[in-house]
């Protein structure tokens, strides 16, 4: 049992991070509802694990390894449920609004459909590395090496100039 002095400062903790949950979430996530489903989810499994949570490293390290770890499960069993559904017609797709990200800059619109199609662990790394983290901090979250981050950080940068030399080629 939890004493209400460890509540107290995983509530801390976790308001002082919060950032760390939205980033993660909007990755994720497209749609309000998911992504308070996904942060709903997170909060729970940091709470399962904080009691294991080792005071010698950031908590924001620790905070983000559980969410990216979390949110890719979450991914998973969405995927999975959508699967089993229908797809709707095509002329009931085109009555429907435009997301969001649709009516913003072109620009984040394209940085954020190559986002959404990287594979999960590259993903994470892009959402850590546009989120400030260091090298050094990404590796410590993702369980990989520094130098892995800074190859596939590379990689990915290369395919954004593709797409967005293409995009503008159109």
């Amino acid at each position: 049992m939890r004493t209400k002095d460890a509540q107290a400062a995983f509530v801390d903790r976790l308001d002082r991070h919060r950032g760390v949950l939205a980033k993660v979430a909007g990755a994720y996530c497209r749609d309000a509802a998911g992504r308070e489903d996904l942060i709903a989810e997170i909060v729970a499994q940091l709470w399962r694990a904080y009691g294991r949570f080792d005071e010698r490293a950031a908590f924001s390290t620790w905070m983000y390894r559980v969410a990216v770890n979390v949110a890719i499960s979450f991914q998973r069993a969405e995927m999975r449920k959508a699967r089993n559904v229908e797809p709707a017609e095509p002329a009931v797709l085109e009555t429907l609004p435009a997301p969001p990200e649709a009516q913003s800059d072109d620009a984040l619109a394209l940085l954020r459909e190559v986002i959404e199609e990287l594979d999960e662990l590259n993903r994470a790394l892009m959402i850590l590395y546009l989120g400030d983290n260091s090298y050094a901090e990404i590796a410590a979250i993702l369980g990989i090496s520094e130098t892995n981050v800074a190859t596939k950080i590379g990689r990915i940068k290369q395919r954004l100039k593709r797409d967005i030399a293409a995009h503008n080629n159109v």
